[in-house]
């Protein structure tokens, strides 16, 4: 075996040396990522605005969510929603606050952001609207909590799909079918 492959594979999991290190090196995922994708457009006009990720477990969000970050030059912060409370929300933010004073945005990823108790949704409501952070959460049930956040939340719903297929429809027209990723989206804010 090559000695340098032997290396690399001691040094960090296959997953994480295989995993994309630029959006272009995504695969799949046109309709956010191609040429004329949402996310695209959002990054070259500087509007990447708070995104709620929708789809199956393995399918980019997370990777997409660190892309996207470093695309836009803005710190990222990880949590998971499961195991992290308050207080680490409010180490997230208190990391976030000077640097937005220097001029740099953070984005903070919610894994598993429908597992958040009112409490945890309050706390960082309050700073996803006074632009401390940019949230990024993730789902991987459509769940009516996935509703709920687009709607209150006013954030954008978007579906990673692992057949690289995605339909856009409005609100009221939303399936819940197991062959149909749906989303629901308020269109990118000027």
């Amino acid at each position: 075996m090559n000695e340098l492959y032997i290396e690399a594979a001691r040094a960090a999991p296959l997953a994480e040396i295989l995993r994309p290190k630029t959006l272009d090196e995504v695969v799949g995922q046109v309709p956010l990522l191609g040429p004329q994708g949402r996310l695209r457009l959002m990054l070259a006009h500087r509007l990447l605005c708070s995104i709620i990720f929708w789809g199956p477990p393995g399918t980019g969000k997370t990777t997409i969510a660190r892309l996207l970050a470093d695309q836009a030059d803005m710190a990222f912060e990880p949590i998971l929603a499961v195991s992290d409370g308050v207080a680490e929300l409010r180490k997230v933010f208190d990391r976030a606050a000077p640097r937005r004073l220097q001029g740099r945005r953070t984005l903070l990823f919610v894994d598993k952001v429908h597992r958040f108790n009112k409490a945890q949704q309050d706390g960082l409501l309050l700073r996803v609207e006074d632009g401390t952070v940019t949230l990024v959460g993730a789902l991987t049930t459509f769940s009516r909590f996935a509703l709920d956040a687009c709607q209150l939340w006013q954030k954008q719903c978007m579906a990673i799909t692992d057949a690289c297929v995605m339909a856009s429809v409005p609100l009221s027209l939303l399936a819940f079918d197991e062959g149909f990723w749906a989303v629901w989206h308020s269109g990118i804010r000027q």
